[in-house]
């Protein structure tokens, strides 16, 4: 035994019991045969290293049990991050595609209604049409925006025109009630 434990490391004696085992019923064999003995089986049931020794061993084996968990976890930390941006990334792919949907049937809607009224009203042009629908978006805009809870907006104009005047008026008219 003593021959065979020192070319083994601590944790592979423990592992070799059986090679161990043999070595010893060999090794007794040769000796005991000439005193006609024979050795059938050798057993080796426990192995006591120190008490340091052991502690030594629990605290290596401890150490590279929360190593292998710090691991493990971080690994799970990056799956969980990777798969965070890859769905940010489709949720703003998917977001893309309906702004751009939405833009197509606003421009849809839009060319439907300068031909519907260029052909119902005599007289006017695609531009009188388009002039139209932008000061109604306007309005539109300014009563969802005007409409909101805690609204505090100031108006400002920005050009001298005509359709400037009659919006202003309109704004006027309306803070004054």
């Amino acid at each position: 035994m003593r021959s065979e434990l020192p070319t083994l490391e601590l944790d592979a004696v423990f592992e070799a019991k059986e090679d161990l085992a043999l070595a010893v019923k060999n090794a007794l064999s040769e000796t005991m045969t000439t005193y006609g003995y024979q050795i059938l089986q050798a057993l080796i049931t426990d192995l006591d290293p120190d008490q340091r020794v052991k502690n030594a061993m629990n605290e290596i084996n401890s150490s590279k049990r929360l190593k292998y968990a710090v691991a493990e976890k971080s690994e799970g930390e990056k799956i969980l991050m990777v798969k965070r941006a890859e769905a940010e990334a489709e949720a703003k792919y998917l977001s893309g595609v309906g702004v751009a949907k939405q833009r197509k049937a606003i421009v849809d809607g839009f060319k439907s209604s300068i031909v519907d009224f260029a052909e119902g009203v005599h007289g006017t042009n695609p531009k009188d049409v388009m002039d139209l629908l932008l000061l109604t978006q306007y309005f539109d805009t300014l009563r969802d925006v005007g409409g909101a809870p805690n609204c505090k907006t100031t108006f400002v104009p920005s050009s001298r025109t005509t359709a400037d005047d009659t919006r202003n008026a309109l704004l006027q008219a309306e803070a004054a009630k």
